[in-house]
């Protein structure tokens, strides 16, 4: 994971949408089995996943499994993220001033079932709070061991530069990586805005939603929503909404890409990951399949982007047209 000594594979799962609203223990637990079998040891997973509810599925399912001899605690990187809260109303129940990170972090590991968790990230900005505070927190959670690492989610290249200055001035731990939704539509953060801070910092990356939300499968392509899709949950309509308007020319530009996933025979989902996997700055690609057929689909992407050449990166780059221009550094 960037520059830290932490391993983590190539490939990741995370209950996003998926635990509770789509699945509950006995699925996941089969995906997460699944996964694990296929070399996947970074699980992700945040307090507002179905409000704590995925935390508990997610928690039940690492239990069961150490239970079963499937694996060790030290064999899962697991993960949690705090900001928005668990749904709780109470005007300190989100955040990241010190009080909710550390009551936050309780809450958590409670609902794991876990005495820490690997790497907590902050799941966005705050900007009612102090970058120095937050700093401060996140190295109590380290130093308490709550946590061995801390990273970010959605931060600008401006804010994570300030917080490791920050940590270098008070002798304290960096943000070890950022978690940037990131895929072969979405790519200006990763490939612009955030180049500064690889070299300077060694920042790792978690990146998510590397199918643009189902989008690259092509299974929207007539704009229509199946039941159990993505995007048919409706917790996240908002989504829905936004795929199939604004950002339906997304939905055009996953059509070009046919003749590429022909050529390497594979499906459009696999090209889709292999293509965020030949990115040497990525450090986890994160995976949220809610079958277990779709995930052992999925892992065939690792053998997909052995074949995928430097040429057929610069194909994909002309037809998709979504390539970013690097301007001058934002830090």
């Amino acid at each position: 994971m960037g520059h830290s000594g932490l391993k983590v594979s190539v490939l990741s799962y995370g209950a996003w949408v998926t635990f509770s609203n789509q699945v509950g223990v006995d699925a996941a637990y089969d995906i997460m089995k699944c996964a694990y079998a296929g070399g996947v040891n970074f699980f992700d997973n945040a307090e507002i996943y179905a409000k704590g509810e995925a935390e508990k599925i997610m928690g039940e399912c690492v239990q069961k499994g150490i239970k079963d001899g499937v694996w060790k605690r030290s064999d899962l990187v697991l993960t949690t993220k705090l900001f928005f809260g668990d749904g709780s109303q109470g005007p300190n129940d989100k955040g990241l001033s010190r009080k909710h990170i550390i009551e936050g972090m309780a809450n958590s590991l409670s609902r794991f079932q876990l005495q820490y968790v690997d790497v907590v990230f902050c799941h966005r900005p705050d900007t009612n709070t102090p970058i120095e505070e937050t700093v401060r927190a996140m190295n109590y959670l380290i130093d308490t061991g709550k946590a061995f690492y801390w990273g970010t989610s959605e931060w600008s290249a401006s804010e994570f530069d300030v917080a490791c200055r920050i940590a270098d001035k008070l002798n304290l731990q960096r943000p070890i990586c950022e978690q940037p939704q990131y895929s072969m539509l979405v790519r200006d953060k990763v490939e612009n805005e955030f180049l500064g801070l690889y070299e300077r910092y060694g920042t790792g990356l978690t990146v998510w939603s590397p199918l643009c939300s189902g989008v690259l499968t092509g299974k929207y392509k007539d704009k229509i929503v199946a039941e159990g899709t993505r995007l048919g949950v409706e917790s996240i309509k908002w989504l829905k909404d936004r795929k199939l308007t604004e950002n339906a020319w997304q939905i055009e530009k996953a059509e070009l890409l046919i003749p590429i996933a022909k050529e390497l025979e594979c499906t459009r989902a696999q090209l889709a990951l292999a293509w965020c996997v030949k990115n040497k700055r990525v450090s986890t690609v994160i995976l949220g399949a809610s079958k277990k057929s779709q995930l052992v689909e999925n892992l065939v992407c690792l053998e997909v982007a052995k074949k995928i050449t430097d040429e057929m990166m610069l194909r994909i780059d002309k037809i998709l047209g979504t390539k970013p221009k690097i301007t001058k550094s934002h830090i």
